[in-house]
């Protein structure tokens, strides 16, 4: 921390974390620390030499900060290493340059959009319960999803570790075998999606992560990545509340 160098709110907006007015409200909420002493809004700090986190994460303020966007194919766990021996998303990225983690996770027999950075506390903004980023997802369900099954789940259902609501739902196609859903939700609980749908008669026989916020797997393979824009990731964040 100097008496020199670049104010605090100016340091994270240019690294990516979000807006200076967004930063200004992180560092308000005392969710912001500077070689382990929470900043203050007139707080400046060195780039070159202050250590700089967000909820206990590093805010990494270099060039090189890069955000991959991974088709996760099923069967691949969402680990960066796995002791087990188990195909895992680290396998995926080994030949990157940087050193990657995952931004939340997939289970292990779900597929679909799942982001990668180097930057932890871009990743801790986009997946803080807070902020509610928007995920979407298309499910294989068994039966007949009726009108009724998805008033359920847009009105709230409970399951053992609490009450939930689904944002959107959408029945894209029924038969009395199975029916195709999309369904959007801002909660990342462990196998929520899966929960919920078996919570209303419908177990999941299939399920793509579509999209995160605006950002849509579109026809990326699966097991390929691309990295984001700019643009991209600044309006992943704008979605970040």
């Amino acid at each position: 921390m100097t008496s020199e160098g670049v104010r605090i709110q100016k340091f994270l907006a240019q690294a990516g974390v979000g807006s200076r007015r967004q930063c200004d409200a992180l560092v308000t909420e005392r969710r912001v620390t500077v070689n382990g002493q929470v900043a203050d809004p007139g707080t400046r700090v060195d780039p070159r030499q202050d250590r700089v986190q967000l909820d206990g994460s590093d805010v990494n303020a270099g060039t090189d900060v890069v955000v991959l966007a991974l088709n996760k194919p099923l069967g691949v766990v969402t680990t960066m290493s796995d002791d087990q021996g188990r195909t895992c998303v680290g396998d995926l990225v080994r030949n990157q340059p940087q050193r990657l983690f995952h931004v939340g996770r997939l289970d292990e027999d779900t597929e679909g959009l799942l982001l990668l950075t180097n930057d932890g506390a871009l990743a801790q903004l986009l997946t803080h319960p807070s902020h509610g980023v928007p995920k979407t997802y298309l499910a294989r369900v068994r039966g007949r999803m009726t009108s009724s099954s998805a008033r359920q789940l847009l009105s709230g259902i409970e399951l053992d570790d609490g009450p939930v609501v689904a944002d959107a739902i959408e029945v894209k196609s029924a038969n009395p075998q199975y029916s195709i859903v999309e369904l959007v939700i801002h909660v990342g609980r462990k196998r929520i999606v899966r929960r919920m749908l078996k919570a209303v008669g419908h177990p999941v026989e299939g399920l793509t992560r579509t999209a995160i916020g605006d950002l849509r797997l579109g026809s990326l393979p699966s097991g390929a990545m691309r990295k984001l824009t700019s643009q991209e990731v600044a309006a992943l964040i704008r979605q970040a509340r």
